[in-house]
């Protein structure tokens, strides 16, 4: 027996300023919480999300934080949750994918939403146009060799499977890049890069793998995704967009603190939930704190961007 979509939406609880702006179409940029719970430390994670929501109002357009508080999701976070969220104890927030949503739901105190999550809640919601810092994707060793991982993000099917625009800086630079683009073709999930014709890679402006298509700016960005999503396929689309360069590190430096930050993550025997994080601050003290900074630039410039995609989509008067 098929559920009903409504066992979902009746679990929203859409704040009044997103409601309201959704209800007259106007933009709405869905934004994840699982950057301010487990992906920077307090209070920088507060910092940022607060200026990510401050970038999407100064595009234009109104942005909803998602998270999960006692059973209940939340599309748009007062101040007060917002802070809540950002200062809980640490290993006291849950993550919520779409493997693990319900047992979320089932749960007291907050769970933060990672990008498939939010990916379905935005959709419920009525809402077309999601930012995060950096997808999930195809992990290295997870295909091949003699003992294959199968790691493999949920956030590449949710793309498959969940029609709205993803803007991120591309995967993140301690996954398989070329491997990523290659999945995300399989699983039929347009990617897109705004001015360039590489993919960004994350730390950095490049990476050295072809982008599947670019467009020149946010305009003609705007004008793929309303075609798409008009067209009915189901799935999402990847809008990628480079680090702003201020905040970049060098190719060559990314490249050398991720490759060196994964060699020890082997010699260590770190493997499974735990290489990921410690990966990121591993890179984070090979480059004495500049991939930190070039994280949080792009996941403000990410909001940004996203705002005035969405702002460009609604003006175009769709139906």
């Amino acid at each position: 027996m098929t559920p009903s979509p409504r066992g979902l939406r009746d679990r929203l609880v859409v704040a009044g300023d997103i409601a309201g702006a959704l209800a007259s179409r106007q933009p709405v940029v869905a934004l994840e919480s699982t950057l301010i719970s487990h992906g920077l430390p307090h209070p920088l994670n507060l910092e940022v999300a607060r200026a990510s929501e401050a970038a999407v109002r100064a595009a234009g357009a109104v942005p909803a934080t998602i998270a999960i508080s006692d059973g209940r999701i939340l599309v748009g976070l007062t101040g007060s949750q917002l802070e809540a969220l950002a200062g809980a104890p640490a290993g006291s927030v849950a993550k919520a994918a779409r493997p693990s949503l319900a047992q979320a739901l089932s749960r007291r105190g907050w769970a933060a939403t990672t990008v498939s999550a939010t990916m379905i809640v935005a959709a419920a919601a009525g809402i077309e146009v999601f930012a995060t810092g950096g997808i999930g994707g195809v992990h290295r060793g997870a295909v091949g060799g003699a003992s294959p991982s199968f790691d493999i993000s949920a956030d590449l099917n949710e793309l498959a499977r969940t029609p709205l625009a993803v803007v991120s800086a591309g995967a993140k630079a301690i996954l398989d890049l070329p491997l990523t683009v290659e999945h995300l073709e399989t699983l039929g999930v347009p990617v897109i890069v705004i001015g360039q014709d590489e993919m960004p890679g994350f730390y950095s402006q490049t990476s050295g793998v072809v982008a599947p298509a670019s467009v020149a700016d946010v305009a003609a960005a705007a004008g793929v995704v309303a075609t798409h999503l008009d067209l009915g396929l189901g799935s999402g689309i990847l809008v990628c967009v480079p680090v702003p360069a201020a905040d970049a590190l060098s190719l060559t430096d990314a490249r050398g603190a991720v490759e060196e930050a994964i060699a020890e993550a082997g010699r260590a025997g770190v493997h499974g939930p735990a290489l990921t994080p410690w990966l990121l601050a591993r890179v984070a003290e090979l480059t004495e704190g500049r991939s930190v900074r070039a994280n949080t630039s792009l996941i403000v410039n990410n909001a940004g961007v996203a705002a005035r995609l969405a702002v460009a989509i609604a003006s175009r008067g769709r139906p």
